[in-house]
């Protein structure tokens, strides 16, 4: 008798303990599922910026030779204009 009434009270606690742990651990999963949603949305806002930076890199590389020669060109006619105000 004695020892029906212990497994059972046995039973009962580890049934309220495993009860317990299962909500716990719905609760922490719907978090971290959350919390995966989140940083997804992180990422691809990362990607963003680094499509843009690349797309700004390539720019820069492509319109760096144009820029060169318009400096080069800017500057020989600077010298053409000091040239010509020197001789007169």
């Amino acid at each position: 008798m004695v020892m029906n009434t212990a497994f059972d009270i046995l039973v009962i606690v580890l049934s309220c303990l495993l009860g317990i742990f299962l909500i716990l651990s719905i609760i922490a999963i719907s978090l971290v599922l959350r919390l995966m949603k989140s940083l997804r949305q992180i990422v691809a806002r990362g990607e963003q910026l680094v499509d843009s930076a690349e797309e700004i890199g390539e720019t820069l590389r492509r319109n760096a030779g144009a820029a060169g020669l318009m400096r080069m060109l800017l500057t020989f006619v600077a010298n053409i204009s000091n040239a010509k105000g020197k001789r007169d």
